[in-house]
């Protein structure tokens, strides 16, 4: 019987509308289809329980007056599971990856020990592997399918709905139930051994889940599986607070002055150890002549050479549960899968005085079947240090050793272990000494140093500009990122400080020292296993912990680094697999620059071409944004939207003032251009079309990258396509006016028309030969390196034709000889300023900076932006206006000259 004390609450509840702020639309939209579609959907025939389960545990009925279910997710749980064949024309390849199960309804019964289950269960990675391909395609948004299924027999996650009885007394638990959608008609049962309450040696979940009535095409077939899991329910520590009063960890020398407590780690024990990553084993060189496999014969007798750290259960006052689980250093994966022949359960407890974390291992012991714990000969004792160097920058160092005597069997030497990932890790009383300075300077003397210039500015050592992510490259191995941050800065850990938030302590200390101690790690991963050498083994990754000087007159950093080298095999003695011969050296670009700096840099071996360890030259490249920079720019871009936002205005309101000018001058229609509302609405009406989602979507792009929400440029959007839609609407009005006006009417209407005709014989011509030209321009630049495509370049001489819309009117004049005031000086005055101000704003923006994270205003790809562009579009579009005002007032014909006609004077003869 469960204690009162353990039994949930029963007026818990969950809050649904806080989880729905968390949905993003997409899995909101896809749950509600989903939903309906259930309800929609004909219901499957239930499977009978009493069928499946009535001898394991018969069905009780619900306990009378009480049907409010106990609502805990954690009621019955399970975590680490192992699944393994219980047929033997089972492949591998046809069992789950993994098996989430999770209770979320637990009711009392008549029987006070049996409880009404209702849970999820899901099976991940079902059939064969799935083949993770992209194309380097844009990102869209689609309608997803109903069930989100690949093709074929492969299936990525599968969930069934699961109810049935579990008897906390005996631990039997039976369920039944059946999938979603599609798997409807597929039923499964689940049958797990789950006692109330547990210790380390009955700390295993054994059951099995079994696919039945398979009557349908959905292609969803799986074979009986055995379960293998860890019991989360009211574990009990007892072995390991009997070893800790038999004293069995005194063997292990105090080190608790050089260790950090856990009031220095700023969290829980168990998250410190789990961010260690993987830990290397070093064996004692007895091995070489005795038994050092702890795991026994079943790994194959081999050696495993590292360990990583499954968190099982961590509580406040110390007492921890891990699964320690081994395996070789060839893997590139996260973690290491629950494997229970190469996996220790262990329960610990901190020492608070010694300041270490004390653990009992014991082996799982599994048959295929079943499994069990026994052999609790394993003991465990891990420390942090509170000091680093470049050889030695393990979180966690441990020691792993046998209860047994020399002369026992099963005896085995200590195992000493030890961190080999490159974690950026920040606590507390942990300082960093520097133990191979003068080595570096010898190493860097000889590289070529930058002349110090007046004027040049470079990253502050103790600033955010200092980390950068970086593209490495060598002649065998391409196509590989990466990152690079300062460890210390001299004495001082280093905090990554956010541009758009509030900064680290760090911005309010100086070092004045021009040459500064720094500590780095670099990383650098690729998407596809790789070799530094012929002699290295296949890798996805490696890590660079490295320590040099920074000059910050010069902006160049030069440093030796250390990589971990792992072997294939474990290590047995003290032979190192660290790799110390190692210069890297990075020049960082200017502060001031006026165009967007790369910093480049180099990872180089020092060791002979004959030297196993040898590898090619990495080059590095970044194009990081300083600080300075991405702050400057956030400021340009919050300009430029406002910019954009007001042109768009005055287009509006400039539109708007000539609608009234010709609703109170109605006789002045005629003598508009049809060409030149024809080319302002086109203007307008292009961009709709190209960008007409944003009205109705939300749009994603990199802006996001640069902004903590992405909403102000969202709105920004949304309100350009809005005014633009509006100017749009007053164009097609004035053109839709002027076209009828122009086209009936009497014979001096009519002439207009015949004028508007010659402006498109002379305009269009123009307008061709202009694209044709900006064509071949593109060709004959083809051949140099160059961001902007030919639909780009056609895009930027439309642009062109804008700033010119003046154009057709001074032709259309001169063709009709008018001298009505057709345009309002508002207008054309006005739409001239609006087209102008961009190329005004890039003079400007071209004197004070050349680099952008984005253009949003007068952006170079839109139109022609140089200085000399800019100069000639300027003086053009103020002459073009300037034509305009004189043709209304003179008459169309008052720049062209006056042709001159002579007669014949009769000569008198004398």
């Amino acid at each position: 019987m469960i204690p009162p004390s353990q039994i949930p609450n029963a007026s818990t509840r969950f809050h649904f509308s806080s989880i729905s702020q968390c949905i993003p639309r997409f899995i909101a939209f896809h749950f509600t289809a989903t939903a309906l579609l259930f309800l929609l959907t004909p219901a499957a025939a239930d499977i009978s329980y009493s069928d499946r389960c009535g001898d394991v545990l018969p069905d009780q009925p619900l306990l009378p007056g009480d049907n409010a279910p106990l609502l805990n997710p954690r009621f019955l749980s399970l975590r680490h599971v192992h699944l393994d064949c219980k047929t033997t024309d089972c492949r591998r390849a046809e069992i789950p990856a993994s098996l989430t199960f999770s209770s979320h309804k637990a009711y009392r019964t008549a029987n006070e020990a049996v409880f009404k289950i209702e849970a999820v269960l899901s099976l991940n990675d079902v059939g064969r592997s799935r083949n993770f391909t992209r194309r380097g395609l844009r990102l869209v948004h689609f309608r997803p399918p109903r069930i989100p299924l690949p093709p074929g027999n492969s299936w990525n996650s599968v969930t069934f709905s699961l109810k049935g009885f579990w008897d906390s007394l005996s631990g039997k638990l039976c369920m039944v139930g059946s999938g979603f959608g599609k798997l409807r008609y597929n039923h499964v049962v689940l049958k797990l051994d789950y006692l109330n309450s547990s210790s380390i040696f009955t700390s295993l979940v054994n059951g099995t889940l079994e696919n039945v009535n398979v009557s349908d095409t959905s292609g969803f077939n799986l074979k009986p599986v055995s379960i293998l899991g860890v019991n989360l329910r009211n574990y009990k520590y007892e072995l390991i607070d009997t070893q800790s009063q038999r004293n069995v960890f005194s063997r292990l020398e105090d080190l608790a002055n050089v260790s950090l407590a856990v009031k220095d780690l700023g969290q829980k024990v168990c998250a410190y150890v789990v961010s260690a990553g993987f830990v290397e084993l070093e064996y004692e060189k007895d091995c070489k002549t005795g038994n050092c496999n702890f795991l026994g014969r079943a790994n194959g007798g081999l050696l495993p050479s590292v360990m990583y750290f499954n968190e099982i259960e961590c509580l406040g006052d110390g007492r921890v549960r891990f699964l320690l689980g081994f395996g070789d250093s060839g893997h590139n994966g996260n973690g290491l899968p629950f494997e229970p022949n190469v996996t220790l359960v262990t329960e610990g407890r901190w020492d608070w005085k010694r300041k270490r974390l004390n653990m009992v291992g014991c082996r799982i012991f599994s048959d295929g079947d079943e499994g069990f714990v026994g052999e609790c000969l394993i003991r465990v004792s891990l420390r942090f240090p509170a000091r680093w160097t470049l050889r030695e920058r393990s979180p966690v160092v441990g020691e792993l050793w046998s209860t047994r005597s020399a002369n026992e069997s099963g005896y085995f030497g200590s195992v000493t272990l030890s961190s080999i990932k490159n974690r950026h890790i920040r606590v507390a009383r942990l300082r960093y000494e520097y133990t191979e300075i003068e080595k570096t300077r010898r190493c860097c003397a000889n590289k070529t140093m930058m002349q110090k210039e007046l004027g040049r500015k470079y990253p502050n050592s103790l600033s955010s500009d200092m980390r950068f992510d970086m593209v490495a490259r060598s002649w065998r191995v391409k196509d590989l990122w990466g990152y690079s941050s300062p460890l210390y800065v001299a004495n001082i850990p280093y905090q990554v400080s956010s541009v758009f938030g509030r900064g680290s302590r760090q911005e309010k200390q100086n070092i004045s020292d021009v040459i500064t101690n720094v500590s780095y790690v670099l990383t650098v991963i690729s998407s596809h296993s790789f070799k530094l050498s012929n002699e290295h083994m296949q890798i996805k990754s490696f890590d660079i912990s490295a320590e040099g000087t920074y000059d910050s007159e010069r902006g160049h950093l030069c440093m030796t680094g250390c990589m971990h080298v792992g072997p294939p095999k474990a290590r047995v003695g003290r032979n190192s697999s660290l790799d110390c011969e190692i210069l890297v050296d990075i020049q960082y670009a200017t502060l001031n620059a006026r165009a967007a700096g790369v910093v480049r840099g180099t990872i180089e071996s020092t060791r002979e071409k004959s030297d196993q360890l040898y590898f090619e030259t990495f080059e590095i490249f970044s194009h990081s944004v300083y600080e300075g920079q991405a702050k400057e720019s956030i400021w340009r871009m919050d300009l430029e939207i406002t910019m954009v936002l007001i042109s768009n205005t005055l287009s509006c309101i400039f539109i708007g003032l000539q609608l009234l000018h010709v609703k109170r001058h109605a006789d002045v229609l005629p003598f508009i251009s049809v060409v030149m509302l024809i080319v302002l609405t086109l203007g307008h009406l292009i961009p709709l079309l190209l960008n007409f989602e944003a009205l109705f979507t939300t749009s994603r792009n990199n802006k996001s990258v640069y902004f903590g929400s992405d909403g102000w440029v969202e709105v920004h959007e949304v309100l350009v396509r809005v005014i633009t839609m509006i100017a749009f609407l007053l164009e097609f009005r004035l053109l839709q006016m002027t076209w009828s006006s122009s086209r009936s009417g009497d014979g001096s209407q009519k002439d207009q028309w015949i004028s508007d005709k010659k402006v498109v014989y002379l305009c269009l011509p123009l307008y061709i030969t202009g694209a044709l030209v900006a064509w071949f321009v593109h060709l004959l630049r083809k051949s140099v390196l160059r961001r902007q495509s030919v639909w780009g370049d056609l895009k930027s001489y439309a642009g062109l034709m804008l700033d010119g819309f003046l154009l057709p009117q001074i032709l259309f004049n001169v063709f009709s000889d008018s001298k009505e005031k057709a345009l309002a000086p508002s207008f054309y005055v006005g739409t001239t300023f609006v087209r102008l101000l961009p190329h005004a704003y890039d003079l400007y923006r071209s004197r004070s900076s050349n680099w952008s994270l984005s253009y949003i205003y007068a952006n170079p790809r839109m139109d022609y932006y140089s200085t000399a562009w800019d100069i000639v579009i300027s003086v053009g579009g103020l002459v073009f206006a300037v034509i305009i005002y004189l043709q209304q007032r003179y008459g169309g014909q008052c720049l062209v000259p006056n042709r001159s006609t002579y007669q014949k004077i009769p000569v008198v003869s004398p």
